[in-house]
């Protein structure tokens, strides 16, 4: 399952989700989207986990939670059309 993680301090780094993440199961990959041009983050990640429960579970746990001083916006990602 692919979640879309919004609302990412910028001090957060891929291991912090990995941890997060790794409360609920098995995460395949966690990636913070960054500028092209200054290669700073841009608030947002994609965490993939390996199971649908997993991830629905991660979702409904992590949604409105406090990460480094950040409330965070966790939902299914959608794919781009």
């Amino acid at each position: 399952m692919n979640i879309y993680v919004g609302n990412l301090a910028t001090e957060s780094g891929e291991a912090d989700l990995r941890t997060a993440f790794g409360a609920f199961g098995d995460v395949a990959s966690a990636i913070i989207i960054k500028d092209k041009i200054t290669g700073a983050p841009r608030g947002f990640a994609f965490v993939k986990m390996t199971s649908e429960t997993e991830g629905a579970a991660a979702i409904a746990g992590l949604h409105g939670t406090i990460l480094q001083g950040n409330m965070l916006n966790v939902n299914v990602a959608r794919t781009r059309e």
